[in-house]
């Protein structure tokens, strides 16, 4: 597929995806994905929305005018189903209730990293930093350090929902109900929501057709997110394929057959991951210089400093699986986390 034709999803305007379900774009300033997907469900007299957006102007407007090409209004928003509590999908649900008074409901293992990002504190990434440092990455935190952490000031809109969700049914007012899935990895707390009657997953972030999500990027990261993941993906083709509503990409496809792919993606870079300890990379820093990121293949130093951030995270939840498969063996007991191949007769140690 041609670059062209794989951005072409985040061009301005709804597409209905399925008899009153339509997917909504909103931009996504000074973010390589370009665009948020925001779905629009006709539900009984009103409203409900998948995800709400980043709380920013040019996003208000755009899912304002995406509403009066359907005919519709941001009055009639009656609720959010918020899959993560990150800002692109969370932030801009709140500004909706600020505005008509929706509902905001968000998985209620999302409630450690809200509690933090309401807290008001100075750094409300503050384990970052310390972490890249115990992966061998100090310049890169002094780097990040030196970057503003909420420019576009949205932080002011993270305050809890009204409803945590719990796994289970969600109802509607026409069809359903959703099914809200837990999918720990991306986040805590991510939820998928699975339409049975319909055939359909609205995915957030942990099935995505073009890229593989960030593992394990929030103020509350539980021990193992990668693990999780996998985990995750093995829970979503436990239930019915269905078709792929992404937060990210175009809608459509097989949900089972992209999860496939994603999981040989892991092996893969888990292999790949295997051979740079063996080579002699004995920190997380080292092991992602060896790697290759991106669809592009592009280098460690070709990264920006909060992909290069997620470069050494990501590696290092890598490096955690394979100690938890026995095939390498790790050390905290110095200031930086060390990691080399497992001894042949010795199962690997297990890192907390």
């Amino acid at each position: 597929m041609e670059d062209g034709d794989r951005r072409r999803w985040s061009e301005p305007g709804p597409e209905t995806v399925a008899p009153g379900v339509h997917r909504v774009p909103l931009p996504l300033p000074m973010d390589g994905l370009r665009a948020v997907n925001v779905y629009v469900l006709e539900d009984g007299d009103g409203l409900t929305l998948i995800d709400g957006g980043w709380a920013i102007e040019e996003s208000r407007a755009e899912l304002e005018r995406a509403l009066g090409v359907l005919g519709r209004d941001l009055r009639e928003v009656r609720r959010v189903l918020v899959t993560h509590a990150h800002r692109d999908h969370y932030t801009q649900a709140v500004a909706v209730r600020h505005a008509v008074g929706a509902r905001v409901a968000l998985g209620v293992e999302e409630r450690g990293s809200m509690r933090t990002l309401t807290s008001g504190a100075a750094d409300i990434l503050a384990e970052q930093p310390v972490r890249l440092r115990r992966h061998g990455a100090g310049a890169l935190a002094d780097e990040l350090a030196a970057i503003p952490l909420d420019r576009f000031g949205t932080l002011a809109f993270y305050e809890d929902p009204d409803e945590w969700l719990e796994p289970g049914p969600v109802a509607l007012a026409d069809g359903g109900p959703l099914d809200a899935v837990p999918t720990p990895g991306h986040t805590r707390g991510h939820l998928v929501f699975h339409w049975a009657d319909r055939g359909l997953l609205f995915a957030g972030d942990h099935v995505l057709p073009h890229i593989t999500p960030s593992i394990g990027f929030e103020p509350d990261r539980p021990p193992f997110p990668l693990r999780d993941y996998l985990g995750s993906l093995a829970r979503v083709l436990a239930l019915p394929d269905a078709v792929l509503l992404p937060a990210h990409g175009p809608a459509g496809g097989s949900v089972h057959a992209r999860v496939h792919e994603l999981l040989a993606h892991h092996e893969a870079r888990l292999a790949d991951t295997r051979a740079a300890l063996a080579a002699g990379a004995g920190v997380a820093l080292d092991a992602a210089r060896r790697l290759r990121w991106t669809s592009r293949g592009r280098a460690y130093d070709e990264l920006n400093p909060f992909d290069r951030m997620l470069a050494v995270l990501e590696t290092a939840a890598h490096l955690d699986v394979l100690v938890l498969r026995g095939e390498a063996e790790r050390d905290d007991a110095g200031d930086t986390i060390t990691y080399a191949p497992a001894a042949p007769s010795a199962p690997g140690s297990v890192p907390t």
